[in-house]
């Protein structure tokens, strides 16, 4: 489905870019141009960006990690 109907980029295209390390709305602005001409498309890529958050937190794995200096 077209996220941003002004550079004709769909959903899959943002969440492909999402999963290798697309992080956040201007570095999608960078990559595809979302976002830039008439903003309706904003709200969806947030979500779109959330979402994927919430699937993998950013410290999930700093977490899990054992201390190394460890006293």
């Amino acid at each position: 489905m077209y996220v941003c109907v002004c550079k004709a980029v769909t959903d899959k295209q943002i969440t492909t870019a999402i999963n290798n390390g697309v992080c956040t709305r201007r570095q999608l602005f960078e990559c595809f141009g979302v976002g830039g001409d008439c903003g309706k498309c904003n709200k969806q890529v947030k979500e779109l960006l959330d979402q994927s958050r919430s699937h993998n937190p950013i410290m999930a794995k700093a977490v899990n990690q054992p201390l190394l200096n460890a006293a």
